[in-house]
């Protein structure tokens, strides 16, 4: 069961906090009609108070406990999320350029997917293997469902991902809870 602790108290509130911002984002992804606009408003709103909870968290943890142990762990963290935020940025680009923006939302579902596998060593959190895994399948079933559908890729990607995102952060704040 300890391979299911984070590092640090700390460490689950920066998830919640980061993860959660980015949940709030993902459920504004697509343009829709009530009652479903509705729902994505109270989803956001959810995923945003456990930002907001995150950020406690992180307030409250001790100044001696850190996110990372060293240097060289920071700069492989922000290797990896500079790396995913280039390729989701140079692929949004290139997807617009080629005519085809409307499987942007799936380009950068993937690409967030993916950034969690190195992860996962980094952070000593192995179920950033599923979350990354389930957010990978999200991408490919928004761009199956895209292109057998009139639906766009946008509608599956986007809740999809962000409800994903949002259960990752209840089971961090539970996590941190219970480190106590």
């Amino acid at each position: 069961m300890s391979t299911l602790r984070f590092q640090s108290r700390r460490q689950a509130g920066l998830a919640a906090l980061y993860l959660g911002v980015f949940a709030t984002f993902w459920f504004s992804v697509p343009a829709v009609d009530p009652p479903l606009r509705a729902l994505l408003m109270v989803a956001s709103g959810a995923a945003l108070v456990t930002a907001v909870i995150g950020a406690v968290v992180v307030a409250r943890s001790r100044a001696g406990e850190a996110f990372t142990g060293d240097r060289a762990t920071d700069r492989r963290y922000l290797l990896i999320v500079g790396a995913e935020f280039a390729a989701a940025g140079l692929g949004a680009v290139g997807l617009a350029l080629a005519g085809w923006p409307e499987f942007i939302p799936v380009l950068v579902c993937a690409a967030v997917g993916l950034h969690f596998f190195p992860l996962v060593p980094l952070l000593r959190d192995p179920l950033l293997w599923l979350l990354g895994a389930a957010v990978c399948a999200v991408a490919v079933a928004g761009l199956v469902t895209a292109l057998v559908s009139a639906v766009p890729a946008g509608l599956v990607v986007g809740p999809g991902t962000g409800m994903l995102l949002l259960g990752y952060v209840v089971l961090a704040l539970v996590r941190a809870a219970r480190q106590r």
